[in-house]
Order: C-alpha cells, then sequence, then structure tokens
C-alpha cells in the first residue's frame, strides 16, 4: 500500500522587527505551497518577528507583535486546511522562550520550545531565552484573549510533544538541537515519529555549505523518516547572511533542496514521498526496532486530520537528487544537488547581503574608493555581481526585485537589462591619489572601472593634504617628514596617516552629494575594502578609508580574495584584474623612490599574508595562546629554527595587542571567515593589552632554550634523522555520504568526488607559511567547516599601518 505526502518547506528573507513585511512572506509561502499540493507547511526559525531582534526579545512589544502577526495567519482563509508551523518568541510563566507554534484550521496544535539553545560564534541565545529543560513534558498554556477569539480555545499544549494525524507522526527540532550530540531526532524516531520539521537560522560561513547537508542526511539514515529543514536566507538587519539551503530528506537522502545565494524573498521548497518507504527502511534495520521497543513514549497531540491523500496511487514520490539515477535521470527528478566553490561563495554571499543592505536602507547606491589594488576591486566586483543577479532576477520575472531597484534608482519605469549599465547608475568609484601614489595603480583603477561599468572620477588629494600640515606647522613651528626623507618613524607614520584619514573624508562628501551632482535623489552607502587579515594584525589606519558604512570584504582572507577574482575574471572576462593581481601589495603613502614603489604591505607588517592566515586560524579555531601557538607552530613549520618560529609568534602578538584597540571601530562586514576578530559579537576580547606579554613570552624563550638544549646534547635532536610532520586526518563527509553513494561515486569518479565535486573522502588543506610545507586538517568544530588553503596575497586599499 502507499501512502504519498507532499511536504513545504520555505526559505524566507525576513527582517528583524518588519512584522508587516514579514507576514506577507509567509502568507506568500504558504499559498505557494498549498498551490503545489502541499499539506504541510514549516518555515523557518523566528519567522514572525525575523531572528536578529538581539535585544528587541526584551520588549513586550516583541512579543505582543508576534502574536498579532499569528492572527493574522490563523484568520487568513489560504491558511486552511493545511498543517502549519511557524516560528516565535513565547513567553510561558515569566520566561521567554524560541518557539515552533503549529496551527490547523484556525485551531492551535501545540507550542514547542526550543530545548537546546546556541551559544557558539556569533550566536547568543541565552541572552534572550531560556531552554525548555522538560523532557517529554507538556504543561497549559493560556492563549491570549485576542488568539482565543480566533480559534475558541483557551489553554493549548506547551512543551515537549509531537502531533498525531489519522495517518503520520510529526515532530520537531529547532536550528541547534539537529547540531547538538543528544539530538532529540533519534529518541523521536525511536517513538514512531516520522516526519520531523527543524526551523533554523544557520548563517553563511566560507566552505560551511555541505555540512548541514550532511547533518541533516544524518538525521535519518540510522533511523530512518522524514526530515524538514527549512532554513533563513539574507540579511535580516545585522552583519550575518542566512544562506538558505532548505531540504527534505528521507532515509538520508535528499530528495530536494533550495539555493544557498538568491535574491528572492520567498522559495518554497516542495517534496512527496511515500510514508511507506518510512516504514519499510525502519522494519529493516532490526537493531533500531529492538531499541524502539523499549523507547520511552512522547505526549501525542491528537489531530484528525491526514497528511496523505484518499487514493493509494496518487502523486508519484520524488527521486533522490544526490545519487546517480542512471537510466531513471530525468524521471520526477526536482533538481540537482550543489556545492559552490568558495569563490564562487564570495562572489554571491556578499553580493545578496550588499542588496539587502542598499534595498532596506533606502539609499541611491554605493561609493567606493578605488586603490587599484586586490581589496578595493574585490569590493567593486561584488556589487558587480550582485548588479548581474538582479539582471537575472528581473528577466526571470521577479516583480519584488523589479520594483527595489527602482525604487533605489528613483526611475517608475526602470528596467535592469545589462549589469555593466545597472553599475554605472549605483555605483560611484574614485581614484584619491596623491604625490606617494604610482601612474600603475591610477591605470589599473581607471581600467577596471571601465570594464565594470562604474561611475568613475580620479582625483588628487595633496591641496587637503598640504592643508592639515600647514595647519600643524602654524601651530608648532614644525614639519614633519617621512622616513625616507630623514624623518622619525613616528613622523612618517602621522603623514601616512593623514593621506588615509582625508580619504574618508572625502568619500563621505562625494556620497553625499554625488547623486546630486548627477540629478537624482538620496546619497550613497560608502563602501569599506579591509580584509579579516588586516584587521587581525591591526593593518589599517583608525577612520580612514576602511571605515565606511558597511564592508564587503571585512569578514574574507586575503587569499581568498585574491582566488575570488581569479575566479571573477574568468567569469566575467575582466581583463583589468590581470595587472591588479599581478601587482606588489603597497598602501603607496610613502613617498616613491625614482618613480617605484618604495612601500610594500608585508616588509611593512613583518610578516606575509599566508603566515597571517595561519596566526589567525590558531589563535581562534584552535584556542592558542602565544604559547600554545608556539608549540603548535615549532612543529608545522620545521624548517624554521624554534628561535625564527618564536620571534615569529612575539612579533605576531605584540602587534595583535597594539591593535587591537581598532575593532571596537571596524566598519560592519559580511561574516564570512571563522577567525574574524570582529568583536561586536564574534570574537570577544580585551582592546587593552600589555603589550609586552611578559609572562607568556617568558615561557617560549624557556622553550627555546630547552629545544636548543636537546639538539646540542649527545644524540638530541640535532643528531636525529629529520621526521616528517604526518597530517592528522578527519573524514569530513557524514557516514551516509561514504556508504549510501560509494558505489555510484566510485564508478563516475576513481578519485571518490561526487556529482557536486565535493569530495566525500578526506579532506587536505596546505596550512603552512612559506618557510615549510604542512597538511593539516582540523577536526569538525561548531562553525562546521575544514580549514581553507592559503596563498601568499597582497595589499589592496590606501590605508595603514600602526
Amino acid at each position: 500500500m502507499g501512502r504519498t505526502v507532499t511536504v513545504a518547506v520555505c526559505t524566507l528573507n525576513q527582517w528583524a522587527m518588519d512584522f508587516d513585511g514579514n507576514s506577507r512572506r509567509i502568507l506568500q509561502s504558504i499559498q505557494e505551497a498549498k498551490d503545489a499540493g502541499a499539506t504541510y507547511r514549516s518555515g523557518p526559525e523566528l519567522e514572525i518577528c525575523g531572528y536578529s531582534c538581539e535585544d528587541h526579545f526584551y520588549e513586550p512589544d516583541t512579543l505582543l507583535h508576534s502574536w498579532e502577526v499569528l492572527a493574522t495567519l490563523l484568520k487568513s482563509p489560504i491558511a486552511e486546511d493545511m498543517l502549519i508551523d511557524v516560528g516565535m518568541p513565547v513567553m510561558h510563566k515569566n520566561v521567554t522562550y524560541n518557539c515552533r507554534v503549529a496551527f490547523l484550521n484556525r485551531r492551535i496544535l501545540l507550542i514547542r520550545p526550543k530545548m537546546q539553545l546556541c551559544e557558539d560564534g556569533n550566536y547568543r541565545e541565552t541572552r534572550w531565552f531560556s531552554p525548555w529543560t522538560k523532557e517529554r513534558t507538556v504543561e497549559d498554556y493560556f492563549l491570549p484573549r485576542m488568539i482565543s477569539q480566533i480559534t475558541g480555545q483557551t489553554v493549548v499544549p506547551f512543551g515537549d510533544a509531537v502531533i498525531s494525524t489519522r495517518d503520520t507522526c510529526v515532530g520537531f527540532e529547532i536550528c541547534e538541537e539537529l547540531w547538538n550530540p543528544m539530538s532529540n531526532h533519534i529518541p523521536m524516531s525511536l517513538d514512531g515519529v516520522e516526519i520531523i520539521a527543524n526551523g533554523s537560522g544557520s548563517y553563511f560561513e566560507l566552505r560551511k555549505g555541505y555540512v548541514t547537508v550532511d547533518l541533516v542526511k544524518s538525521a535519518t539514515f540510522k533511523s530512518g523518516g522524514c526530515y524538514m529543514f527549512s532554513n533563513l536566507r539574507g540579511c535580516d538587519g545585522s552583519r550575518l547572511y542566512f544562506n538558505g539551503g532548505s531540504c527534505v530528506t528521507l532515509n538520508g537522502q535528499i530528495l530536494n533542496r533550495g539555493k544557498q545565494f538568491a535574491l528572492d524573498d520567498v522559495e518554497v521548497v516542495v517534496a512527496t514521498f511515500d510514508l511507506e518507504n518510512i516504514r519499510s527502511y525502519r522494519n529493516n534495520i532490526r537493531s533500531r526496532s529492538h531499541a524502539a521497543a523499549r523507547s520511552p513514549s512522547y505526549p501525542r497531540v491528537k489531530v484528525d486530520f491526514a497528511l496523505t491523500s484518499e487514493s493509494l496511487i496518487s502523486t508519484p514520490p520524488d527521486r533522490p537528487i544526490d545519487i546517480d539515477l542512471g537510466p531513471y535521470e530525468s524521471e520526477n527528478v526536482t533538481g540537482k544537488l550543489v556545492y559552490h566553490t568558495p569563490e564562487e561563495e564570495i562572489s554571491m554571499a556578499p553580493a545578496c547581503w550588499l542588496w539587502d543592505y542598499l534595498r532596506r536602507s533606502c539609499q541611491g547606491g554605493f561609493f567606493l574608493p578605488l586603490s587599484g589594488g586586490v581589496d578595493s576591486a574585490s569590493s567593486a566586483c561584488m556589487v558587480y555581481s550582485m548588479c548581474d543577479m538582479i539582471v537575472d532576477s528581473v528577466n526571470k520575472g521577479d516583480a519584488q526585485v523589479l520594483s527595489d531597484i527602482r525604487k533605489i534608482v528613483g526611475d517608475c519605469e526602470y528596467v535592469p537589462t545589462d549589469p555593466k549599465q545597472l553599475c554605472n547608475t549605483i555605483l560611484v568609484t574614485c581614484y584619491m591619489g596623491t604625490e606617494n601614489s604610482s601612474a600603475e595603480t591610477k591605470a589599473r583603477a581607471t581600467e577596471l572601472a571601465g570594464q565594470i561599468g562604474s561611475y568613475h572620477h580620479s582625483i588628487v588629494i595633496d591641496v587637503a593634504v598640504s592643508a592639515i600640515l600647514t595647519i600643524f606647522q602654524q601651530v608648532t613651528k614644525l614639519m614633519p617628514r617621512f622616513k625616507v626623507q630623514g624623518g622619525s618613524p613616528r613622523e612618517s607614520l602621522a603623514l601616512q596617516n593623514i593621506q588615509a584619514r582625508l580619504r574618508m573624508v572625502i568619500a563621505y562628501l562625494f556620497a553625499q552629494l554625488m547623486l546630486w551632482v548627477r540629478g537624482r535623489p538620496g546619497g550613497l552607502l560608502v563602501l569599506g575594502s579591509s580584509n579579516v587579515d588586516e584587521a587581525l594584525r591591526g593593518y589599517f589606519t583608525k577612520y580612514d578609508c576602511s571605515s565606511a558604512d558597511i564592508n564587503p570584504i571585512g569578514g574574507i582572507a586575503k587569499n581568498d580574495l585574491k582566488a575570488f577574482l581569479s575566479y571573477f575574471r574568468k567569469k566575467h572576462g575582466i581583463s583589468a584584474l590581470d595587472g591588479i593581481l599581478d601587482a606588489p601589495p603597497t598602501a603607496e603613502l610613502e613617498p616613491l623612490q625614482g618613480g617605484q614603489l618604495s612601500q610594500l604591505d608585508e616588509v611593512d607588517m613583518g610578516m606575509t599574508y599566508k603566515e597571517l592566515g595561519t596566526f589567525g586560524r590558531l589563535r581562534k579555531q584552535d584556542c592558542a595562546g602565544p604559547f600554545t601557538m608556539f608549540c603548535r607552530l615549532v612543529h608545522m613549520w620545521d624548517k624554521c629554527t624554534p628561535k625564527e618560529v618564536a620571534d615569529k609568534v612575539k612579533h605576531f602578538y605584540r602587534c595583535y595587542a597594539i591593535n587591537r584597540h581598532k575593532m571596537t571601530i571596524l566598519t560592519p562586514s559580511c561574516h564570512a571567515e571563522t577567525y574574524s576578530p570582529d568583536d561586536n559579537r564574534f570574537d570577544h576580547r580585551p582592546f587593552l593589552y600589555n603589550h609586552t606579554w611578559k609572562w607568556q613570552f617568558n615561557a617560549i624563550d624557556e622553550q627555546v632554550k630547552r629545544l636548543l638544549n636537546d639538539e646540542k646534547s649527545p644524540g638530541g635532536r640535532k643528531d636525529a634523522p629529520k621526521v616528517p610532520v604526518k597530517p592528522r586526518y578527519v573524514p569530513f563527509s557524514s557516514v551516509i555520504s561514504t556508504l549510501i553513494d560509494e558505489k555510484n561515486r566510485r564508478s563516475k569518479d576513481p578519485e571518490g568526488r561526487s556529482r557536486a565535486g565535493h569530495r566525500q573522502t578526506t579532506i587536505k588543506r596546505n596550512f603552512a607559511p612559506p618557510c615549510c610545507t604542512y597538511s593539516f586538517v582540523a577536526s569538525l568544530p561548531r562553525n562546521r567547516h575544514p580549514p581553507a588553503s592559503f596563498s601568499v596575497a597582497d595589499k589592496a586599499h590606501p590605508g595603514v599601518v600602526v
């Protein structure tokens, strides 16, 4: 006997505290799910109020307006004859919980609170919510009067329960509960729950996409069942980009999955499956059946409603998209399972984040100081990528995107047809040269601007620099000089910072008035271009042109930006990027010598960008302080002497301590990297350090002495043969991917790669500075992705130093 069920998971681009817009998008998703034949619709976490309300969760208004939106949904005829669950905050006995509210035909069936809250990375859920700790327990919840008038109910069940329909059983998890080692989906499945819905708020990080897929697959591989994963997408008002990827999984295989990166405000992913497949799958795992026979029961809310159709032979079930179907490839296949490369992720995620910020800030475009280096070129290319996605969405008939871009450009009849033309309309770039700037960087900036179509100017700011110095000279009767002119380091640094900070002032002036110059209303958002490595090292001037409204590249490493530009050059044919990628990294803030560069970033910093990436990952991902970092690197960098390693570690931590205060004013950026030093939420540290690190550095010195003594002793390290460092191997793919698809993968690719290019076997990454080669694989942290590859990078924007 076959009983098919059609379910829908929803990806919504919600906005914190935008109750009106959030309500409209929820209703649209319900309508689309119903039109697709779904009898059960599940949405993302806290979709009614928006995930990033933060301290607004303390306000009674937030709870009140959430109930008002729920009342609107309950009354809507769109929501009839369908089981629906939505996410919202609910206060029970004076405690606020992050909840799923399930309802059917104007009656609330269950309020299910989140049981395991997330505190990792950017998450701070226990600041606003409490976990529900009463397993398999429900209590009476007294509904607000406005809800009781609609539902006719006074109390409803509140707690850890499941819903039993006439034909199946539905349970719930909320985001972190999937990642937790004691996930609820296993005991629920042992108790006969066949469909588990997870409303999630999972945000983007580079190389993270496949991890969510593997976790969702693993949720039903061992114990069978259908797992519905709904996620948010977009910028809902914070530094995070929620990256979609809503999917439906059956018995460890993906039936359908939505896009990670897109401009759609609403995406409904529908899948049809046969309940009998779950039952036969479970019954064939005898150890699972034995465990289920002694499993304790969950409280059940009984509902006189069926998710299946009356016909035994109705809609055919979908086939998995993550296996090779052979001759059945074209039958009932809704799509392919796609994993994006890091370069593709960089091309799309910040672009989507920029789009949401632009349209929701009601500004008319962007202003970008374009220096001719990698960093500012990356920001420009991300804006172009955004324009490309806008044109593509409009061509596909997205009415919301068309409406938004018309508001931005101030033309109710505007239709974007070409990314370059759109880029000219909404992006103003400016090369801000001084007497220390080279003709080469000016030419590279001009060429790039021409090829992407930005509205570009080249200006010289020496007059402004001279005016500032004249004021100083009038007061002090002294004139500072650069080092190459015989000045002291602090004189030289002050002269460099004047140039850098004036660029910020000029950028905001132009951003405020350039649309006035062009005969359009409004102003422009100023874009910054400082990467995550420079922030970690503090290699930028406080309040220079890295200080802006937003920074699209602030969460991305220099090496990844170079790889992104190489990818972007090939995809869009932007030949101007060749010269930018080949150019030496320089801030161009010191005088040229014979017309040639005299200042190089990696010389200024005293370390390479590759070394910076290594320091950053050890510091944040591996939680290494100075001593632990030395102990790790003395083995990883085995071609350096212990003294050389110690000197590098000390230099990094001195610079980090001296410049840590700059993180307090860091321009908001799209979070992307797991070793980001952004102290707004991700990396909480003091901003006033004793930069001598006396105790820690003494411990390093003692260890160096021991190693040197070992080398000098007979039979010691000096006489011992070199033993190459062995990599640690940790498989990142789930057991499911290894077992289910092994035959298909081997027959298609002897190297063990899936159709999407995702390696299902061990992942290895180069993780070392130029002085050695080392293969390193970290165990999977809560950040849910492996460390990245590194390559030497360069400096990209005219900022500096200290």
